[in-house]
């Protein structure tokens, strides 16, 4: 398996991997490709990684500046990230989710938030902080990864392309 950045010419599958991820997800709005796109469009696509195996896209990640209501910067969200259902419980969730936030460190990143499910991000360590809220999602779905000591304070807004839906 090759995680690298995504080229131009991986968009469509990306799309594909994508859809397929999110079928049968139970809490998707299959609206993820969108967010994708329209990420991509804003030039909000910070990091966009793929899984290729054998030259076939299988899998993506994205990662998008967010904002944090007391001002802190060098924040990000991570998400969506997407694997093809014939190669999901393998380890390339995981291998994209750490090379993203590997490369969001070495690039002076501060932190990074995400929506998800508690027993899947937990092991990343991520967790729950009382003083970060996105507003609109239960609190015990909401991880923060801090890169540093400093946990900022506040409303997390990720950018708007993940308002997107057609």
């Amino acid at each position: 398996m090759i995680l690298r950045n995504e080229r131009a010419a991986d968009i469509e599958a990306i799309t594909e991997v994508t859809i397929a991820a999110f079928k049968n997800h139970p809490i998707s709005h299959h609206t993820e490709q969108f967010i994708i796109n329209a990420l991509r469009a804003a030039g909000a696509l910070t990091i966009s990684l793929v899984a290729e195996i054998d030259g076939q896209v299988i899998g993506h990640i994205a990662f998008s500046p967010v904002t944090v209501s007391d001002g802190a910067t060098g924040w990000y969200g991570l998400g969506p990230v997407s694997v093809l259902p014939d190669y999901q419980k393998q380890g390339i969730g995981k291998s994209l989710i750490n090379e993203g936030l590997s490369l969001l460190k070495n690039m002076g990143g501060q932190g990074c938030a995400l929506v998800g499910y508690p027993d899947y991000y937990k092991r990343f360590g991520f967790k729950n902080y009382p003083e970060l809220i996105h507003e609109g999602i239960p609190q015990e779905f909401f991880f923060v990864l801090p890169f540093t000591e400093k946990i900022p304070k506040g409303i997390v807004v990720f950018h708007e392309g993940f308002k997107a839906n057609g």
